[in-house]
Formats: structure tokens, sequence, C-alpha cells
């Protein structure tokens, strides 16, 4: 017996202890020779891809086999930057084989497989490989409206603002699910190629609980680029709150989970700007804000530094805020401002105002409709307009096509 040899009887008992801790190898560590007879453990388990391969892509043949006898347990698992999974895989042809059942292997990835076998003697062997898979150049990711884990209104359109533009829409779509409990219909609209939204048939109802099951990583939006994300996210629907702003009437009235009416007067856009008709959502709420008519296409005609109360209604600038400078008399009795919604209020913000008393009842998602104006009607794409289109318009805005 050379020095340091084990007995064969011995050497089976030196393998399992080693199998228990194959594990905890470090990455890049040579790889051990585990078996219970003095062979090399690959001659006996094949990976493919090869231990250390790179830029593997998500297609590539990916097999662990044994040359003999059959396979004991295949662990493998996916480590990308943000995370870790199990990947799932069958054995096959008798134990000869194991492959994955999960679909593609993703891609900016890296990936370890532990594999134990037994030969056709009875002999034991544990293999440790690894491999990289591909990194994409360019990677998308898409900008999600409401913020996770938010309470909202019952108009509330989830809408996603994508990095890149994307050519296949279908693909992506099909990446993002949209569900809600209570189970409501909920369909998908592209505006462009950047910005895909989703809505129910209704408005949520109230104590409705949305989740986002994004799954955009590794998922081709055009050539050469793919999605970066994947990750879930709920949102719940609060109370209902309707308001509707009579712009001919110079009044809004105020329908919240179904209370009386609240009257509070307006003043809406001037002749020269009237307010846009139609519905419209709040998608963010000010404290207090900067207006200046340089943004809006308007000029020099006014620069207001502490707008307070403010609550924006479109992607182009309206908005439904606190008005302190125009006289008292002017709310309920003329429309006179360059297209905004204005409510009584006082300069810093009043505890006691009308401008307080909705700006600290509504959330983001609360619906609020225009009528009797003589303004344009609102696009679908202008914030979160999509309420101004019929549901088959808005089902045909989908690359899936699934129509009624």
């Amino acid at each position: 017996m050379t020095p340091f040899a084990l007995p064969r009887a011995l050497r089976g008992l030196f393998v399992l202890a080693a199998l228990a801790l194959l594990g905890g190898c470090a990455p890049g560590a040579p790889e051990p020779a585990l078996t219970d007879d003095e062979r090399p453990a690959a001659e006996l388990i094949r990976v493919v891809p090869g231990d250390g391969a790179k830029n593997v892509r998500a297609n590539d043949a990916f097999e662990v086999r044994v040359s003999e006898g059959r396979l004991e347990q295949v662990r493998v698992t996916e480590i990308w930057d943000s995370g870790r999974r199990a990947v799932e895989g069958r054995v096959m042809d008798g134990g000869r084989s194991w492959r994955p059942t999960g679909g593609p292997l993703g891609l900016a990835a890296r990936y370890t497989v532990d594999a134990v076998a037994r030969d056709a003697a009875g002999h034991r062997a544990a293999r440790h490989t690894e491999f990289r898979t591909y990194v994409p150049e360019h990677r998308f990711v898409g900008y999600l409206t409401p913020a996770p884990h938010s309470t909202v209104g019952t108009g509330m359109i989830v809408s996603f603002g994508f990095s890149r533009p994307i050519s296949d829409r279908a693909a992506v779509e099909r990446a993002i699910q949209v569900r809600s409990r209570p189970p409501t219909q909920i369909a998908g609209h592209w505006f462009g190629s950047s910005r895909l939204d989703f809505r129910p048939r209704e408005y949520w109802k109230p104590g409705t609980v949305v989740t986002v099951d994004l799954r955009l990583r590794d998922v081709r939006g055009a050539d050469g680029v793919y999605g970066a994300q994947r990750k879930t996210v709920t949102f719940t629907v609060g109370r209902s709150q309707v308001s509707t702003v009579d712009a001919a009437a110079h009044m809004m009235t105020v329908v919240r989970d179904g209370a009386p009416p609240a009257r509070v007067p307006v003043t809406t856009g001037g002749r020269a700007n009237p307010t846009y008709h139609g519905k419209m959502v709040i998608s963010e709420k000010f404290e207090v804000t900067r207006m200046n008519g340089d943004t809006v296409g308007f000029g020099g005609e006014y620069n207001i530094r502490d707008v307070p109360h403010a609550m924006r209604l479109t992607g182009s600038g309206t908005f439904l805020h606190g008005n302190y400078w125009a006289k008292p008399e002017v709310f309920g009795t003329q429309n006179v401002s360059h297209g905004c919604i204005g409510l009584r209020d006082v300069q810093g913000g009043g505890r006691d105002t009308p401008a307080a008393w909705f700006y600290n009842g509504s959330l983001i998602g609360d619906v609020v409709e225009v009528v009797n104006s003589a303004g344009r009607p609102v696009t679908a794409d202008n914030g979160l307009g999509g309420w101004n289109m019929s549901w088959q318009d808005w089902r045909a805005g989908s690359a899936l096509r699934e129509l009624d």
C-alpha cells in the first residue's frame, strides 16, 4: 500500500463526505475528482456546455449525461446580478441524461452544475462545473406607473415607458402579466414603440389588489436588444372618487364612495385656452410646484414659483391646482386660466380652502372628467387618458390582438 492511500473499503466514505461538501466549493476552484474508484469524474459525467464555457447562447444545448450507469442527482443554479434561482430539469433515458424543462438559458448569467452518478459497477462520482451565458450589449427596462405598494384611485392605468424603442411588441406584451383580485378583464394598448398601458374594461372596484408580473429578462425587444427585469409588484385600489368639472357652469362635482356629491366652485381655461374635455387621471401630486409658461408654449405669460396643491392631469401640462392670485369672485363665475382647473386657495397653501380639501382627499389614479368645454378632447396618450377610448378600440391596440 502506498503512503496516504485509502483502503478500498474507506473510499466510499470519503466520497460521501466530499459530496456533502460539494455545494460549498468556491467558484473557480479546481474541479474535485470525487470518485470511489480511481477514474476522474469527467470520464463518467459529461456536461454540455463544457466547464468554463463563455458566451453560451440562450438556445444552445444544455445537458448532463453519463457514459454508463445512471444519474442520482443533478442540481443546477442560475445566478445573475440581482438574484438566483434553481433550474428545474428532468432525468431521462433511464437515468442516463438530464435536461432543463424551463425553457432557454438566461442571458448574462452564471450557471453552476453539481451532478452525482453511479457507474455500472456501482461506483459513485460527483462533478461540479460552471459556464457563463452571452451578455447582450444592449438592454432595455420598463418604468412602471403606479409606484409599487401604493394605494390608488379606481381610474388608475398601469403604464410602462421603455428605455429603448420596442419593435417586437408582442413578445414584450406577452412577458408582462397584469392580474387582479377580484379578477376582471384587463388588456394592453401600445402608444408608439416606447409605451404600453394596461387597463380594465371598467374602473377598478375599490379594494382590488393588482399584481404586475414583469418577466422581461432576456425577452427580445428589438434586434440585439433584450430585457433586463424580472420582478413582481403589487398595488391596491382604494375608495372610489370621480370628479366632474362643468366648464360652462364653473363648478366641480365630487362623488366619493357613493356619498352625497360635493360641489366646488372652479375656474377653467379662458376663451383663448379652453381646458381639454374628456376623462383625465391624477398622475402626480405636489404640495407646491412651479409653473412656467415657457415650458408649455405660453412664453413669459406666467411664472409662478409656488403653486399650491397641484395635481397633474395630462402629460402636456394640465393641472388641477390651488389658485391664490385670482380674485375670490372668479371661482364659480369665470374661466380665466391657461387651461388648468383652478380651486380657491391662499399663498403657501391653506388648510381649510377648497383646494386643500380636494388635494387631501384625492389619490393618484382618481378620475377627473371635464364636460361642456370648448377645448379639444384629451387624447388617450396624453397622461393616463386611456379611459377616453372604447373597450373595442383599446383592445385593438394590443400587439396580441386577442379581441372579443
